[in-house]
């Protein structure tokens, strides 16, 4: 249809539409407010600022997952540490986990604050080579309720990608909430434009999980966001001592990686659980250089080294 902006959703009704901007398939798409309007005037004219801002970024990777609780934070804080441990790259992470943001914990830098200049807002800086933007820096206090509908979750994102000073990035890793919804669908249109790499998808072995999952690889099939791979968490536990691995999650219907096959996409590995990787999220610590030598580090490192030899990933 030819009243369908580039970036909308895949049920878009179109700008002529009666329904324009009202129907659920609007539900935050950029464009939503445009064409609940009386007179529609097309696409949100913030998308060119949004590309001419992430045009300094030379890779844009999404982390996601169907399903809550899978360690997506905790594989994006490691993903970035990984990448910036390069000290050639210039990595970010921009947290649009809104509702629970637990990047700045992770990371270390819980209770920043972020400074605004004539060229936006500066992200708070963990290295010289590694920073991060999340709502929980713009929170009065870390038990702050963040209750927001989807067209103001859709405003803060908007602003994450327009306003925010990140510079030249190598790399720009994206944590998101569970779900396929109003985060999802806005940060997909206005990356949609900005030659995104991909998404990375996260899930620990149980089909609980893996129904969810499965979701999330269709959605990124209907928004046209590339799948570079997907990561099985919590993969068998890892005695810190012996180092002996034991399935706590047994993989009843094959686990991520019987899922990457049935669903055509790439396995990237597994992560298995290590106790003290929580204990350095709650300290902001990097757990590949706490234990550069436990098995999930290794494991950690395989994944990292896949994800590089993607063809759009690894090139400069």
């Amino acid at each position: 249809m030819g009243d369908v902006p580039q970036d909308a959703p895949h049920d878009c009704p179109g700008t002529q539409s009666e329904d324009a901007g009202k129907a659920s398939a609007c539900e935050g798409c950029p464009n939503q407010s445009i064409c609940a309007s009386s007179k529609p005037k097309g696409p949100d004219p913030d998308i060119h600022l949004v590309k001419e801002k992430m045009d300094g970024i030379r890779h844009k990777i999404l982390v996601l997952s169907g399903k809550g609780g899978v360690g997506k934070s905790t594989f994006t804080a490691h993903l970035a540490h990984a990448f910036a441990a390069d000290s050639s790259n210039e990595v970010g992470i921009m947290d649009i986990d809104i509702c629970g943001p637990s990047i700045p914990r992770v990371m270390g830098v819980e209770g920043e604050q972020v400074h605004h200049s004539n060229s936006g807002w500066s992200p708070v800086f963990v290295q010289d080579n590694l920073c991060v933007m999340s709502v929980g820096f713009l929170l009065s206090s870390p038990d702050d309720a963040v209750i927001w509908r989807g067209p103001k979750k859709n405003g803060l994102i908007k602003q994450f990608l327009r306003d925010v000073d990140w510079g030249k990035l190598d790399y720009l890793f994206v944590d998101t909430p569970p779900g396929t919804s109003d985060e999802h669908i806005s940060v997909a249109q206005y990356l949609k434009c900005t030659d995104i790499d991909g998404a990375v998808i996260v899930t620990t072995p149980q089909e609980v999980a893996l129904l969810d999952v499965r979701k999330e690889i269709t959605f990124c099939r209907k928004v046209n966001i590339p799948v570079l791979g997907v990561v099985e968490n919590m993969s068998g536990f890892v005695c810190p001592k012996c180092t002996t691995e034991t399935q706590i999650f047994p993989p009843t219907t094959g686990g991520g990686e019987q899922l990457a096959k049935d669903m055509d996409v790439p396995f990237l590995g597994k992560l298995p659980l290590d106790p003290r990787i929580g204990k350095c999220c709650d300290e902001g610590k990097s757990f590949l250089e706490v234990f550069p030598d436990s098995p999930a580090t290794k494991a950690f490192v395989n994944i990292v080294s896949k994800l590089k030899e993607c063809s759009t990933v690894g090139s400069s």
